[in-house]
């Protein structure tokens, strides 16, 4: 079985630069992948406030650290993580990739990410990124790790209510 590595979406900043957040999650699933065999990279996410596509840059990122095109499926459809996530286990169902995948996405959001796929039907697991040197303030980081108390329960009865109405 092919393990799959579900890179989760960050901003990109004008002129398709990629945000310190998107590059960060791309070097964890770099790194993850230093522990598998060949692994699937998955980069998602659509055209947020500046284009190209948050996976059209993380393929460009993960093209200049030389991974090879074919190991890497982009899914620009997601315009959030749980339309991310009902993307991935779509896409993932129709190529029939059913190894182990795995998530690169920043520590606070690796909770949410995990689950929504789990509870899409994917056996996820976390690929947690390498401690980094604190680049953002105490409040920043809070304001991130606070906004998922309500976004975690939020988005998992959503997709609980999409699997039991077969919208997934």
């Amino acid at each position: 079985m092919t393990p799959a590595i579900v890179i989760f979406g960050a901003a990109v900043r004008p002129g398709g630069r990629p945000s310190g957040t998107l590059r960060r999650r791309v070097e964890a699933a770099i790194a993850c992948a230093d522990r598998l065999e060949r692994p699937l990279f998955v980069p998602t996410g659509g055209i947020g406030r500046f284009g190209p596509s948050e996976s059209a840059v993380m393929r460009d990122l993960l093209l200049a650290a030389g991974i090879s095109a074919e190991r890497i499926l982009p899914e620009p459809t997601g315009t959030d993580t749980l339309s991310s996530a009902r993307a991935v286990r779509n896409l993932l169902r129709a190529r029939s990739i059913g190894g182990p995948v795995y998530v690169a996405t920043s520590r606070y959001h690796m909770l949410r990410c995990v689950l929504l796929l789990r509870l899409a039907g994917i056996d996820a697991r976390p690929c947690m990124p390498p401690r980094q040197p604190m680049t953002t303030s105490l409040a920043r980081r809070w304001y991130w790790r606070l906004r998922e108390v309500p976004a975690t329960p939020y988005d998992a009865l959503l997709m609980v209510w999409f699997r039991a109405t077969r919208r997934l």
